[in-house]
């Protein structure tokens, strides 16, 4: 077993959420999250770092953000979708993507999903030569020591088994409610009067 799988597989048996969705219920009490989906890069019990996976980012494009720094492929290979990954570190991009591109700097977090954070990765992308799948997204969500569990205790979040297909191809206003109904939830169900009759 390599180090990165036996990481994830001590993370999954601590009850750490590694890899798996975070999805926001009506009770969550914060606007910036209502109906996101995270996908969950690193969970201990001192952080819990995530991105949003179904908000797209209106004030930037790829070609934008490749002028900003200065990488120059001249037209990208193709259009790729700047995602709002959460309101924690928004000057900074991180690339959720296939764990079929690595580099130095990657964490794999699963067996089939990576994430990279460098200028080399966009580089790649650019030019056709990056991960077969990726996400991009500008900014994340995170939670200090006990936070994110605290939220979940209070019914803010429900989590489920993440999938390839609902993280890299699924529309961006149908992955809540597709990611929902993977765990049995009937959306038009939902009261944000959690425990009121």
């Amino acid at each position: 077993m390599s180090d990165w799988s036996k990481r994830f597989s001590d993370a999954r048996k601590a009850g750490y959420l590694d890899g798996q969705l975070l999805l926001a219920t009506p009770s969550i009490g914060d606007d910036r999250f209502a109906r996101t989906v995270i996908y969950m890069c690193a969970h201990d019990k001192d952080h819990a770092l995530g991105l949003v996976i179904n908000r797209r980012l209106n004030s930037l494009t790829f070609r934008q953000l490749l002028g900003q720094l200065d990488i120059d492929v001249g037209k990208p290979a193709r259009d790729v979708v700047v995602h709002s990954g959460g309101p924690v570190e928004e000057g900074r991009g991180f690339v959720l993507h296939s764990a079929d591109y690595v580099q130095e700097s990657t964490l794999i977090i699963s067996e089939t999903v990576a994430l990279t954070a460098t200028v080399d990765i966009l580089k790649a992308i650019a030019v056709g030569e990056g991960p077969t799948h990726s996400l991009l997204a500008i900014g994340c969500a995170g939670w200090g020591p006990g936070q994110l569990e605290q939220e979940i205790q209070m019914n803010g979040w429900l989590h489920t088994e993440a999938d390839d297909e609902l993280i890299f191809h699924t529309e961006l206003s149908q992955k809540w409610s597709r990611a929902m109904s993977k765990i049995g939830v009937d959306v038009s169900m939902l009261s944000s009067d959690v425990g009121h009759a």
